[in-house]
């Protein structure tokens, strides 16, 4: 079978590897909020603002790496990606100020966009076929949800047993085991000579002028809010929230003791559904339109949200809530990438996606910073879940008018 119709090449096993190491490490952040702000007897605000300059940072640096992938080699921006991401985990390890940690958080932030979504995705969409693109994309992206299904237990199990600051320099080592992976990640570019000869100033300003790019980075805002916030918050809401744990009951029979547990395994869950979401996503994006699909994923999650906010907070409605938010978690993510590509073309895919993916970062420092922020001031996280149903409605609308026509140049 030739590489062309082939689904499972050596660029999309590598490429999810490596996205499930980076997103591993990144999703097990929200773990460490109690342990630092416990350590330092800091207000939750601080370290949430360090999150939020993360995510801030990586949305900076996503079109800055899918550039540099585009001009000088995708394996030098994920090289380069690798080593920015390590350093910052070193020297977070060694910061004992919430200024040291916010500095530091846009290395890492850094990090994560040369090891992430917008570097990663674009070269498998390129080596895919068209008829493998969106499932292939699909598949990659789950990939880092698998990431997130091991990365907070990992990282609440060694907090168990070594202090925040180990786990850290731990995690700064395991990051460069992307590096090794590299060597699959090689693949003729399935784009057309048209392409090749259109020149990255060209294809931006085609996006800019189109009324279509704006709504798409418009529309992502939301993701980033709801998936930043949940992560970052979401472990230590549970374990203030959702009171004590049944020693009979059935979460108790599977290990789960504590509510702080239930918080890392909530995030795992997450995960796992993401997976079944996502693969799905991809699979109906090559049958449907995406922006239709789209928008049913947010109207989905905006439901979700509030029928959660709006119940008691117990662990079944955690769990139940996990799964559901779960199903629809980074299934956008595959559908806008695919999106983009089909609109605009593969051979400045990186770029136009990052940009659009710094809207999305946008809405993840909101999320994270304003978490913290709420949670100081008003010692509940209500007021920020019911801002985050006000925006996925909002981009459910928005996704509707969308052209989705081909600007491919032929």
């Amino acid at each position: 079978m030739s590489q062309k119709s082939t689904l499972f090449t050596p660029v999309l096993i590598g490429g999810g590897l490596i996205l499930l190491i980076s997103f591993g490490i990144r999703a097990s952040y929200g773990v460490f909020q109690i342990p630092i702000a416990t350590d330092f007897n800091w207000p939750r605000a601080e370290f949430s603002f360090a999150i939020a300059i993360q995510n801030l940072a990586w949305g900076i640096g996503q079109p800055i790496f899918g550039a540099l992938a585009e001009k000088l080699g995708d394996r030098r921006a994920i090289t380069a990606g690798a080593l920015i991401y390590s350093v910052g985990l070193v020297l977070s390890s060694m910061a004992v100020t919430p200024e040291a940690h916010q500095m530091v958080s846009i290395l890492v932030g850094f990090g994560i966009a040369g090891t992430g979504f917008g570097v990663v995705l674009a070269v498998v969409g390129r080596a895919a076929s068209d008829e493998n693109r969106s499932m292939a994309l699909a598949i990659a992206t789950a990939a880092g949800s698998a990431g997130q299904i091991f990365g907070p237990p990992i990282a609440e199990y060694l907090l168990s047993m070594m202090s925040w600051s180990q786990v850290f320099t731990i995690f700064a080592g395991v990051i460069l085991l992307a590096i090794l992976l590299l060597p699959m990640m090689r693949a003729e570019p399935q784009v057309t000579k048209a392409e090749l000869q259109e020149s990255m100033g060209q294809n931006l300003i085609k996006a800019f002028k189109d009324p279509s790019y704006t709504l798409i980075f418009v529309g992502f805002f939301s993701c980033g809010y709801q998936l930043a916030f949940i992560t970052a918050h979401f472990p230590a809401f549970i374990t203030e929230a959702c009171g004590s744990i049944d020693p009979g009951g059935a979460l108790a029979s599977l290990g789960v003791t504590t509510t702080s547990a239930l918080g890392a395994i909530s995030i795992a869950l997450i995960g796992i559904a993401n997976i079944g979401g996502t693969i799905y996503a991809g699979y109906l994006g090559n049958r449907y339109s995406k922006k239709y699909l789209l928008a049913a994923i947010y109207t989905g999650r905006t439901l979700v949200a509030a029928v959660f906010i709006m119940l008691p907070i117990t662990p079944l409605t955690v769990i139940v809530f996990s799964i559901s938010m779960g199903s629809l978690w980074l299934a956008t993510v595959p559908l806008t990438s695919g999106l983009i590509a089909h609109i605009y073309g593969l051979r400045y895919m990186g770029t136009l996606y990052g940009i659009v993916f710094f809207s999305h970062q946008l809405g993840s420092f909101l999320g994270v910073w304003l978490g913290g922020r709420m949670y100081d001031l008003y010692g509940s996280y209500t007021a920020v879940w019911w801002v985050g149903v006000g925006v996925g409605a909002f981009s459910a609308i928005v996704h509707l008018p969308i052209k989705e026509r081909t600007l491919v140049p032929t």
